[in-house]
């Protein structure tokens, strides 16, 4: 239960929750999962905040797992030693054993998320973190909603997600869930062989009402098409940050990605209306990758009766239809068609129009081979390095390569030649992959911009990148291969340009973003396609310290969690190295 205390020197609060990390027995599709949670739930409990206000989260780790939680898209501020990146910032809460974050959430409104930082458990420890107005729903930049409804997308795996981890060094291939899910439920497109209909998430509205969607993607491999029969959606904010009102009848969420979306109960009251979530799939496989989908209801309430009063003679639910499974031009659109509302409410920031580092970031697939090359383990890479990052809990990552301002070796990234795994002349040349962590350290106040370029190597996967620490102005997306003399004056838009923790980078092609390093710390940037980042597609950005006090990031507090047992190890090094 969350306990708001006020603080005596401020308006704000102190928004306090306890998590009991542990792991329960769950049965779907006729068989019981071992599933690490947060306090029973799945989902786990949502975090519900005023902007502003100080959060306080006890973390009680009772699995067998080392243990961190991600603020996904908190800032941080001058804290990056509570962003939960186990081995980067600070050292995993063990089993059996406890820790407070503590943080403030200031400037920031609408839908964040919190999941586990650790191996692939953000599968299924995960939950919505909720900013309202400090002035109230009546400040919204959209009209005032009669419900605000989380709906978190997510996936149902029949495995402990802890395990699928340590087989994921030598391939990430073979690995899928069994189902969709909405808000924990798996709906009743699913079913075993025992004949049980799996139950599935059912919204009640009342005819004429305005509901706000905050939708979350917690998947852990897939961006998913969201549409409910009859109706449409005006999408106001992504990632919290408002964007201008976009009217659409299908929302694109890739994991990672937060989409707050109007709705207006508008249907005829008379049917229910079914609401689809489906996985989509950039390409097509042989042997293909199985469907992951679900769905579940909207209900029209009839004047406060009983939805179940219409029996057998209440007509079929109303199905959507669907993109195409492999089409992936309804989540370019829908990217796209996204902009700032930063002209219409006082929270919007000013693109950085002078650029002082420049970056161009590929994205791909690889190997590395051990033993004389006898043994390759495939993964992602960013410009052809596996970020490597010492999961053991003995001492954290010190020292990183530096990120190339290009990539090593230029080629025709998105060429389709390189896309087929096998004993291929193109692809064999551009399949090694070194190991290193590699990062990249940037003056206090630079204004930074990073194109982001999928390749064909051994893939045609988006990628969604997130970026810890900070927002980027997504400026241009585009398909192919990015040339600067053609995109730069005919893409980008640095006007309103949407504002995004998570940046979609297209299959098959690429993304632009502009930042301004002004948050002091070393902050993770990786794929939230989480079998990409568990093999290796991560790498650090280091801000350093400002000239003022205010803009120079503190120690470490004494209670972060020690490595090793906690015999002398700190973090204290690690901030010197990176510092």
């Amino acid at each position: 239960m969350a306990v708001a205390l006020p603080m005596a020197a401020a308006a704000a609060a102190v928004v306090e929750h306890t998590f009991v990390v542990s792991q329960v027995g769950m049965t779907h599709l006729c068989q019981e999962t071992l599933v690490t949670v947060v306090n029973g739930q799945l989902p786990g409990p949502a975090i519900e905040v005023t902007e502003g206000d100080w959060v306080a989260v006890h973390v009680i780790n009772k699995s067998p797992y080392n243990m961190t939680i991600h603020w996904h898209g908190v800032k941080q501020r001058l804290n990056c030693w509570a962003d939960g990146v186990p081995m980067i910032t600070q050292c995993p809460v063990r089993p059996n054993h406890s820790f407070t974050y503590r943080f403030n959430v200031s400037r920031q409104e609408a839908t964040l998320w919190w999941h586990a930082h650790v191996s692939c458990l953000l599968g299924c420890v995960h939950g919505a973190f909720i900013i309202r107005p400090r002035h109230g729903a009546s400040s919204y930049p959209f009209p005032k909603p009669h419900r605000e409804v989380p709906l978190v997308i997510g996936e149902w795996w029949q495995t402990d997600l802890g395990q699928i981890d340590k087989s994921l060094t030598n391939s990430f291939f073979g690995f899928n869930p069994s189902s969709a899910t909405i808000n924990g439920k798996l709906g009743d497109l699913n079913n075993c062989s025992g004949g049980l209909v799996e139950e599935g998430y059912v919204l009640e509205v009342e005819a004429g009402k305005n509901y706000l969607l905050r939708l979350i993607n917690a998947a852990l491999i897939s961006e998913y098409y969201f549409k409910i029969a009859g109706h449409k959606f005006t999408v106001v904010a992504a990632d919290a940050n408002y964007v201008k009102p976009y009217t659409t009848d299908v929302i694109a969420i890739a994991p990672g990605e937060t989409v707050d979306a109007l709705l207006v109960a508008d249907a005829a009251p008379e049917r229910s209306n079914y609401m689809v979530a489906l996985a989509n799939q950039p390409s097509i496989t042989n042997p293909p990758f199985p469907v992951t989908v679900t769905r579940g209801t909207l209900r029209y309430l009839n004047d406060g009766d009983d939805p179940a009063a219409a029996g057998d003679d209440a007509p079929p639910p109303l199905g959507p239809e669907m993109p195409g499974l492999h089409d992936m031009m309804p989540s370019f659109y829908f990217h796209g068609n996204l902009t700032s509302l930063r002209l219409a409410h006082p929270r919007g920031r000013t693109v950085p129009a002078h650029v002082d580092e420049r970056l161009l970031v590929t994205l791909s697939m690889g190997s590395v081979c051990r033993n004389g090359g006898e043994s390759c383990a495939r993964g992602g890479s960013i410009d052809h390095s596996s970020v490597v990052v010492n999961g053991t809990g003995e001492q954290p990552q010190q020292l990183y390569t530096p990120l190339p301002e290009r990539p090593p070796r230029p080629f025709n990234f998105t060429d389709r030649a390189f896309i087929p795994i096998g004993p291929t002349e193109a692809e064999a040349q551009l399949e090694p992959t070194r190991k290193a962590t590699t990062g990249q350290r940037f003056l206090y106040g630079a204004a930074v911009e990073v194109v982001f370029q999928n390749t064909a190597v051994m893939q045609s996967d988006y990628n969604p990148m997130h970026l810890h620490g900070h927002d980027m102005f997504v400026v241009a997306q585009g398909h192919g291969d990015f040339d600067a003399a053609r995109d730069v004056p005919a893409r980008y838009n640095l006007v309103d340009p949407p504002v995004r923790n998570t940046v979609l980078v297209p299959s098959l092609g690429w993304a632009a973003v502009r930042f301004v390093a002004d948050n002091p710390g070393v902050w993770y940037l990786h794929c939230h396609y989480e079998f990409h980042v568990a093999v290796g597609m991560a790498t650090v950005f280091v801000t350093e310290d400002g000239p003022t006090v205010g803009s120079a990031l503190p120690p470490p507090p004494a209670d972060l969690p020690k490595c090793g047992g906690g015999h002398g190890s700190s973090l204290d090094a690690m901030e010197n190295d990176l510092l």
